[in-house]
């Protein structure tokens, strides 16, 4: 809990703006000495701030001028400034009009103060505002008996570092990693281990080390050598780790990421870490679906009994989601009637099945090695799934054409903005253009997610699923370009620069789709980057890193053994329990327990790390135990 006061203000580095349009000019230095001693005017001015909010108190020195206080975020594109306050006039010389408020830190923030009677701008400031930091907007004219008007902000307490705990735990996980795999590289040299065993002095140890269970040398230690020619090829080390990184980073998102926004959805355009990881997990779930498949149809299953399992998973997927783990109980026992829908599970459910049939009805068989060179640098993964790149396309111009010629009444065609108050409030109940109005016309307004990202900054009213019907046709494509990365993985198993240049050349090409249709910018794009719609742009620009980190994954776990892909490979091998159970225990202890500060991002990035590291060694203890909970 934070209150502020005026004391001792001093003057902030910024260009302050006048009436006149005339810059540059500095805080008046007069004003650390006007408010000096804390004069009772603010007595009544108290706001208790909370997390990701500053104080700001706006002093009102023009005599018969009212002011009133717009504000927004500088990160909501071409939004209605909302009204913040009204700040009374001067009652006489050094008594002037307070109104004290509390202003977002999370972005920079737009505030524009107008004259009440004439709604005349009286100036404007754009300012990134800190974590319980405590300021005064000073509105004066700039001599007695001149017209021309002066804004001046000052800090009278200067914000707390509220990034100072993820910079923290970002370098102690850094050490860790460093000191593990120190550790791991002095327990591989055999001289180092000669040292040990001389140094505790136990030749009888090491003689039944030697005798009865093998020297303890690199050239027999189990990892990563033995796993990896040990292990089925279909097995890839990398897919599992690349799997288990996402879900890690789900689960420390899903469970709030310590309060901080870029550990939260994006509103509407642009990327945050939030965002990445459910594109991922889709992608790496296409990759497993070819492995999986092309694995079993070698072992002889028919494809009719592999279709009655494909139909299975997907039906379990989907009522797992809307019955389990279903948000909507956010608002209370549920009836039908306010059922969730759409949802992640119910979106993997429909996007698996069909990746899955479509991969089953063209099934081919892979090639058990290059017959030449050149066949290693052919176009094969891409030639034999013709059919499938044809079905996908055409799925992909069903998106276009429905997003950006389907009437939607009330809206203009094409539209992709989140209404509310974007796009200067025109299309308030436009959320989401045609993806919101196919949904609220198929599933019905109580069926949709009621509290929607784009809420936080454009105010929107209107229900939106991110995960509704329009967005999984993008989650097929994303899904199907994972297939494709697993059809490099087993196409060109035996040549390692073939797959390494695919994975690059698939990479630069999403990167470059997604700079053409974006034009490179978050908002100005032909089709932006957008989590809430999937957008063709957002698929292209997650499956482009997706290509890339497999890049990186594959030659360091799979060919080289340089990193077993620990901790993430074990969530990795049992991802739908880890899923699933993080969100039913989410509100257990010891996955959340009760806060001594809840404003602060210290406990709560505290208390969602040990969670994601409870889950992370549960998967660990299941792993050793063999348990995998498979669907």
């Amino acid at each position: 809990m934070v209150t502020g006061r005026v004391c001792s203000p001093r003057p902030v580095g910024w260009r302050a703006v006048l009436l006149s349009g005339r810059e540059d000019r500095a805080a008046d230095p007069r004003a650390r000495e006007r408010f000096r001693g804390c004069p009772d005017l603010d007595k009544k001015k108290h706001v208790e701030l909370k997390m990701d909010q500053a104080l700001l108190l706006i002093h009102n020195e023009l005599p018969e001028t009212n002011l009133t206080v717009y504000w927004n975020f500088d990160r909501c594109y071409h939004c209605l400034l909302q009204v913040l306050a009204t700040v009374p006039q001067s009652r006489k010389a050094g008594r002037p009009g307070v109104a004290a408020v509390a202003v977002g830190t999370q972005h920079g923030s737009i505030l524009q103060l107008n004259d009440t009677a004439e709604d005349k701008e009286v100036c404007r400031l754009e300012y990134k505002f800190g974590e319980f930091g405590n300021y005064s907007f000073l509105v004066k004219h700039v001599r007695d008996g001149v017209s021309e008007i002066a804004c001046d902000l000052v800090v009278n307490k200067e914000p707390v570092d509220s990034n100072l705990p993820v910079c923290i735990a970002f370098l102690v996980g850094v050490a860790l990693v460093i000191v593990v795999s120190f550790l791991r590289f002095l327990l591989s040299l055999e001289d180092f281990q000669n040292w040990i065993s001389k140094a505790i002095n136990s030749r009888e140890t090491d003689r039944l080390i030697n005798s009865e269970l093998g020297s303890p040398s690199r050239a027999s230690d189990p990892q990563p050598e033995a796993w990896r020619r040990s292990a089925a090829p279909l097995r890839l080390r990398c897919v599992d780790t690349f799997r288990g990184m996402a879900l890690i980073l789900m689960v420390f998102v899903n469970y709030g990421g310590g309060k901080y926004w870029y550990f939260k959805h994006s509103s509407w355009n642009g990327l945050t870490v939030a965002d990445l990881v459910f594109p991922w997990f889709v992608f790496i779930m296409g990759a497993s679906i070819f492995l999986s498949m092309a694995s079993i149809l070698q072992r002889g299953c028919s494809k009719l009994r592999l279709l009655g399992k494909i139909v299975w998973r997907s039906f379990l997927l989907i009522c797992i989601g809307i019955f389990v783990v279903n948000p909507n109980y956010c608002l209370g026992p549920l009836s039908w009637e306010k059922a969730r829908i759409p949802g992640v599970l119910q979106r993997l459910g429909a996007t698996y099945f069909v990746v899955a049939v479509l991969e089953l009805l063209f099934a081919k068989p892979v090639p058990e090695t290059c017959a030449s060179e050149r066949s290693c640098f052919s176009l094969l993964d891409i030639t034999a799934s013709w059919p499938q790149w044809l079905f996908v396309l055409i799925l992909e111009g069903v998106w276009l054409a429905l997003t950006f010629f389907l009437p939607v009444p009330g809206c203009p065609t094409g539209y992709l903005g989140p209404g509310g108050i974007g796009d200067g409030g025109r299309y308030r109940n436009c959320t989401g253009g045609a993806a919101g109005y196919v949904d609220r016309l198929l599933l019905g307004d109580q069926h949709l997610y009621q509290h929607p990202s784009s809420a936080v900054l454009y105010h929107t009213e209107v229900a939106y699923d991110p995960e509704g019907i329009l967005g999984t046709i993008n989650s097929i494509v994303m899904a199907f370009l994972g297939v494709q990365a697993g059809k490099i993985l087993l196409y060109y198993k035996d040549q390692t620069r073939g797959i390494l240049i695919r994975f690059a050349a698939w990479g630069c090409l999403l990167g470059l789709v997604s700079v053409a249709l974006t034009k490179a910018s978050e908002n100005e794009g032909f089709i932006p980057v957008n989590k809430n719609l999937w957008s063709v742009s957002y698929v292209t620009t997650l499956s482009s890193l997706a290509f890339l980190i497999l890049l990186a994954l594959y030659p360091v776990v799979d060919v080289k053994g340089l990193w077993t892909g620990a901790p993430f490979f074990y969530p990795g091998m049992n991802s739908i329990l880890v899923y699933v159970g993080h969100e039913v225990f989410a509100s257990y202890f010891p996955f959340q327990w009760k806060l001594g500060d809840q404003q602060s991002h210290k406990e709560h990035l505290v208390q969602n790390t040990v969670a994601t590291a409870l889950w992370v060694l549960i998967a660990y203890v299941l792993y050793k135990k063999k348990v995998f909970w498979k669907i």
